[in-house]
């Protein structure tokens, strides 16, 4: 549970640019769990959760993967 909440927050944390220039990922959904976890514990599902820490993470991990394999990181120094 909490690996994915850590999952959320990191998403949260990614600029409004980031997330606009990589939109097949649905960070609402992701950011959404984390708000559940962290605010509404009281509700969660268990099957939901375990479905989104089996499922849902692993193809996240991939979709980064991708998105880090074609970052030019020369260019990324350059500008920060």
């Amino acid at each position: 549970m909490k690996n994915v909440e850590i999952v959320g927050e990191a998403a949260y944390m990614l600029s409004k640019e980031f997330k606009d220039s990589h939109s097949e990922t649905q960070w609402n959904v992701v950011q959404g769990m984390r708000h559940v976890l962290v605010h509404d514990y009281a509700n969660i599902v268990p099957e939901t959760l375990y479905d989104t820490a089996t499922t849902g993470i692993p193809e996240l991990r991939q979709q980064i993967e991708r998105y880090l394999a074609e970052t030019d990181w020369q260019q990324w120094e350059n500008d920060n």
